[in-house]
């Protein structure tokens, strides 16, 4: 119910919000009261200032039981219809974004995080016999199962997936590639990693229904030796024919001289050795 003695206080709320702008030009006509309580009533004036486009200025005003006599309680400066405020304040833990850490920046990771587990906290839940093994590595959390299916959704959605452009037009499928290695547990029978330089994915996780034209099979150049070649490090079963010897001259050590024009010694009148300087 609105009370009538601080309805009626349309000037001494009028007075209040002079004051609080500090410049009466800012304070414009009467456009209202309203019941906020009892005894407690809301007189609205408009604001004038450039800055503030369609705020308001809010006088509130009351006065105690059995007094005739109102008084002003607080004013404030308040956005009306259409008035531009500032976005609604959001946490940095939701505006951050993929790219956001740089060089030198520490990422905090809540303790109850349910992207991650306790070692032994749902291991059971793991379709996954590699998350056995993972117990003793000494990290004190793993990916929980939340964790890796929100992975899972992102890479397969993403360019890792097989909607990506590239993929659409690949000759085939990661899943037969000799590059593609394939991730351990559970995470490998949709993903693995392109182990191939020359592709756009080279070091990066792709599904199985990923593809690139980078694929092991999607042109087979012929081989740079024809015909196949076999080492033998042993041909212990060669027979004397199969074996070339070359005889070198004994000569006492030293390097044969470079000057063709010097004598040759007696133990090179044969000529150069065949295989350069000794």
């Amino acid at each position: 119910m609105l009370d009538a003695v601080c309805a009626a206080a349309v000037e001494q709320a009028r007075a209040a919000a002079f004051a609080e702008a500090g410049d009466p030009g800012l304070v414009g006509e009467h456009l209202g009261v309203e019941a906020d309580g009892e005894r407690l009533v809301l007189h609205r004036f408009a604001c004038r200032s450039r800055a503030y486009p369609n705020w308001v200025w809010t006088v509130v005003v009351t006065r105690a039981a059995r007094m005739r006599k109102a008084t002003v309680d607080d004013v404030v400066l308040l956005p009306g219809e259409g008035a531009l405020t500032a976005p609604q304040w959001v946490p940095w833990s939701q505006r951050l974004r993929p790219g956001d850490v740089g060089v030198g920046d520490l990422l905090p990771t809540a303790v109850d995080d349910p992207r991650l587990t306790l070692r032994l906290g749902d291991v059971e839940e793991f379709v996954d016999t590699d998350a056995w093994h993972e117990l003793g590595l000494g990290r004190p959390r793993l990916l929980s199962v939340t964790g890796r299916d929100d992975a899972l959704a992102r890479w397969y959605a993403g360019e890792s997936g097989p909607e990506a452009s590239i993929a659409r037009v690949a000759p085939a499928a990661c899943r037969t590639c000799g590059f593609h290695v394939r991730l351990a547990g559970a995470l490998g029978q949709v993903f693995g990693v392109c182990a191939n330089e020359m592709a756009p994915d080279d070091g990066r996780v792709t599904a199985l229904d990923h593809g690139c034209g980078a694929h092991s099979e999607a042109l087979v150049a012929p081989s740079a030796h024809p015909e196949s070649i076999v080492y033998d490090d042993d041909p212990g079963d060669a027979g004397s024919a199969d074996l070339e010897l070359v005889g070198v001259a004994a000569h006492p050590p030293g390097s044969v001289p470079d000057d063709p024009a010097q004598a040759a010694p007696a133990w090179d009148a044969a000529g150069p050795e065949p295989y350069g300087h000794s």
